[in-house]
């Protein structure tokens, strides 16, 4: 009679795995929060950590890069250091998304809605 339109089995399959695909990314979403990232520069006198959604959660240190006269090094490493976990988080997360897309049968550069 609606020829064209679909069953209602086919709406109900299609709002069931839209559920799915929903729950996964707010699962991904919880995961990518409290997965650590860690960027550096310096080769290790300035560590950055961040959780994988890109926030930043701690940074450390190394006492010799405080030396008045390189002021402005000192200030290149840390911002360094923070670009780089920064850059390390959106990988994880993107890596993470492609499994998830993957895994779900969606080609790899599909776009979430949500």
């Amino acid at each position: 009679m609606f020829k064209g339109m679909g069953g209602l089995g086919d709406m109900t399959k299609m709002m069931k795995a839209a559920q799915e695909m929903q729950a996964k990314m707010e699962e991904l979403n919880r995961q990518m929060e409290t997965t650590v990232v860690i960027g550096e520069s310096g080769a290790g006198l300035v560590t950055a950590r961040a959780t994988a959604k890109g926030e930043l959660t701690g940074l450390e240190i190394d006492p010799s890069i405080f030396v008045p006269s390189e002021k402005e090094v000192a200030e290149d490493l840390i911002l360094a250091a923070i670009k780089d976990a920064q850059q390390k988080a959106q990988e994880k997360y993107q890596a993470e998304m492609q499994r998830l897309t993957g895994d779900m049968g969606l080609p790899a550069d599909f776009k979430l809605p949500f």
